[in-house]
């Protein structure tokens, strides 16, 4: 039989791993996964690569090493088609930087297709958005982010030697989880560049707007946890501006809409999700308004039970009539949910389990100065809210637990131990 994933995010490599310790290993299945990039990266780590915390040369994972490890296959592709009649998906051809074929258009034969596309950052039709603002989607996106920011920083240097009154203006939209670390990140950047030779560099010279169109930050967790991270952000020096609505993007400002201009050196766009359209429009799959793939309770689409959908991608309406939020730890469960079905399918079981999402809480770090969140979700009748060191630790599990999904014990102690080494041995932050 073969299986096919496609998107090797948190939880499609999740679940290709296990598929191929189980399966691949025995011969029972063969495991294929498909993504557009050659390594893997932790998604909710992605604002620390742009900030320059974490180097991606060291801590990605590359998807062929991986494979080989685990046994399971590894194809690099983008997806562009889905024939449910033929049960065949469509590659798009691979091209390098030169615009050269290096891979041509390919099929791949399924018996179980998995869907673990992720999402990525909604601009709800903003125009201007596209063309003068950065996301943070992809490692590439991250990593050109964080060049920006050196050759920023070096300028406002250079320029603070003549002028003391010069800033450096970076303006955020959105202020879910990652636009709120992020601007954490950037304060934590900006105070560590002065021990790598940039002495001119003033805590005041530096100018971050955090905007948010609703009344608070950080809308879908707990007021309490939104309070306590504003509160937070305010004394690192953040302008956070709430029920601010931006109307258009332009370059070097947004726009709101009563036409007051947010001047910026670096404008980020991090608001809202969806899943891009060419991948509703490449099957007659059900989809909602953000594109999502509706699926039943067993995580099966509703229109083919061949085909799984998981994490961002998919829109899973638990039995109180909201949906299942797009989370890390959403893309976990549904992974070890969807791993279960396969192999209830595999023993030739009806594939009836289904699905129940399990709120553990919300925990949001901001980066080495406090860490806030929720603990236990809907475990309990209501939610402990813990920060600092506590919920410091709490945060650097969830990495671990992934970590562990992937590695097991022993690789995932080893690369703790190697953690702290490189913590002694490299820089504080990524120079380059």
């Amino acid at each position: 039989m073969n299986i096919v994933i496609v998107g090797g995010g948190a939880g499609g490599l999740e679940l290709a791993t296990r598929l191929g310790r189980k399966f691949g290993r025995r011969k029972k299945a063969n495991i294929t996964l498909i993504d557009r990039n050659n390594t893997h990266l932790w998604k909710p780590l992605l604002h620390e690569v742009a900030s320059g915390s974490l180097d991606m040369g060291v801590d990605s994972l590359s998807y062929r090493a991986h494979a080989y490890n685990h046994h399971f296959r590894f194809k690099l592709g983008s997806l562009s088609g889905i024939d449910r009649n033929t049960k065949t998906i469509t590659l798009a051809s691979l091209t390098d930087e030169e615009d050269q074929e290096v891979l041509p258009e390919r099929k791949v034969d399924y018996d179980i297709l998995v869907l673990a596309l992720g999402s990525v950052t909604n601009d709800f039709g903003t125009p201007g958005v596209k063309e003068h603002a950065l996301f943070l989607d992809a490692a590439t996106q991250a990593e050109k982010f964080h060049t920006k920011l050196l050759n920023g920083l070096l300028k406002l240097n250079k320029n603070a030697e003549q002028d003391k009154s010069a800033v450096y203006r970076i303006a955020i939209v959105g202020a879910g989880a990652t636009g709120v670390e992020l601007s954490a990140e950037l304060h934590h950047t900006f105070n560590t560049m002065k021990a790598y030779g940039l002495n001119e560099l003033k805590p005041s010279q530096l100018k971050i707007s955090l905007i948010e169109a609703g009344p608070r930050i950080l809308p879908a967790l707990p007021e309490r946890i939104s309070a306590s991270a504003h509160k937070e952000l305010g004394e690192l020096g953040v302008d956070v501006k709430t029920n601010t609505l931006v109307a258009r993007g332009e370059a070097g400002a947004f726009i709101t809409k009563d036409d007051q201009a947010i001047e910026a050196d670096l404008l980020v766009w991090a608001a809202g999700i969806k899943v891009p359209d060419q991948f509703a429009a490449m099957s007659d799959l059900e989809t909602n308004r953000i594109n999502q793939w509706q699926v039943k309770p067993t995580l099966q689409t509703t229109l083919d039970n061949n085909i799984y959908a998981l994490g961002d991608c998919a829109a899973c309406i638990m039995p109180d009539g909201k949906q299942v939020p797009p989370r890390a730890q959403s893309a976990h469960q549904m992974a070890s949910h969807v791993y279960l079905n396969i192999a209830r399918q595999l023993k030739g079981e009806p594939a009836d389990k289904e699905y129940q999402y399990t709120d553990y809480g919300s925990l949001v770090n901001l980066s080495r100065y406090s860490t806030v969140g929720s603990l236990m979700g809907n475990l309990s009748k209501g939610s402990m809210m813990i920060e600092g060191r506590i919920a410091r630790l709490m945060y650097v599990s969830l990495y671990r637990l992934h970590q562990l999904a992937l590695h097991g014990w022993v690789r995932t102690g080893l690369r703790m131990v190697s953690d702290r080494i490189n913590k002694i041995i490299r820089p504080r932050l990524k120079l380059h």
